[in-house]
């Protein structure tokens, strides 16, 4: 899978691709409100694709963990993956197990090619610099997203490239708002 959609919500109900799908929501800039605005969007969307009553489901957000979602009655996890910018969000879920996702507003970043060799390595950074100049910015935030996608995925903390670490690989998210870019990782694909 190299691309998938988003499926804006309130909206149709979402189609499942391989047991995973991703809504976009239009939400406030003030977190606590986006925050809620998402998690009630994604027991909406995933009450209407499953079938069940959206008191059913309940979002576990504990500190220092990835959210999972658990289904009245249900013993398994549902991966889940929330991500914001500018009065948008993201909401990815996948029954088969953990996903992260993220999104970024493509935007000039003063030092970037030093952001990128200090957290997405030095075969990441050359090919951006490698890249015209005037796709730089788009570039940069879609490796950005893409290695944040694979981090949320994998439970682990931003923290300065090693060696031995691997460039990140994800889905390309598709349907997202005029300068937005973002990126999916789940669970055996990455």
């Amino acid at each position: 899978m190299m691309e998938l959609a988003v499926h804006a919500w309130p909206g149709p109900v979402p189609v499942l691709r391989d047991g995973l799908f991703v809504i976009g929501v239009a939400t406030s800039t003030q977190r606590a409100q986006a925050r809620e605005q998402l998690r009630s969007a994604t027991r909406a969307a995933l009450a209407a694709v499953l079938g069940v009553d959206a008191d059913a489901i309940n979002i576990d957000s504990t500190p220092g963990e990835a959210p999972r979602i658990k289904l009245a009655g249900g013993k398994r996890a549902i991966g889940c993956s929330f991500t914001h910018d500018e009065g948008y969000a993201l909401a990815a879920i996948y029954l088969h197990g953990a996903v992260g996702v993220d999104v970024m507003k493509v935007q000039d970043i003063q030092d970037w090619d030093n952001v990128a060799r200090d957290y997405l390595g030095p075969q990441v950074c050359a090919a951006l610099l490698a890249a015209p100049a005037s796709k730089q910015a788009t570039e940069f935030a879609r490796a950005w997203t893409r290695h944040e996608a694979w981090l949320k995925c994998h439970g682990r903390q931003l923290s300065e490239w090693q060696a031995g670490d691997e460039a990140s690989i994800g889905v390309a998210l598709r349907g997202l708002p005029e300068g937005l870019v973002g990126h999916l990782a789940m669970a055996g694909a990455n």
